[in-house]
């Protein structure tokens, strides 16, 4: 789930929150059962910590938010993607290191 520095993510919310989103922001497609879901998470912890004042870091639990998953073609988890002015940047699909999430 989500922490001081990640926003909860939802079907409702999301355009708000990342569409509409002054900052750029990077979104965490997760689920509960997902085991590198679970090993990506401390990394997005880290991120959020290191550019909250830059990124928006949030997380769709995809079990609960099937809408926005659809949306954005999830098709495997864990799947990171950036958003910046309301378009996708860049989508990162498994387990990523955070040096490459960085670069």
């Amino acid at each position: 789930m989500a922490s001081a520095n990640v926003v909860e993510l939802t079907d409702s919310n999301f355009d708000d929150k990342v569409i509409n989103a002054a900052k750029p922001a990077l979104v965490d497609f997760w689920a509960e059962w997902c085991m590198p879901c679970k090993m990506l998470a401390p990394t997005v912890e880290e991120l959020a910590g290191e550019y909250g004042e830059r990124l928006l870091v949030g997380k769709v639990d995809t079990d609960s938010n099937r809408d926005v998953s659809s949306r954005y073609g999830i098709s495997a988890i864990p799947t990171l993607i950036l958003f910046k002015d309301g378009q996708m940047i860049r989508k990162f699909v498994g387990l990523q290191k955070k040096q490459d999430l960085k670069a």
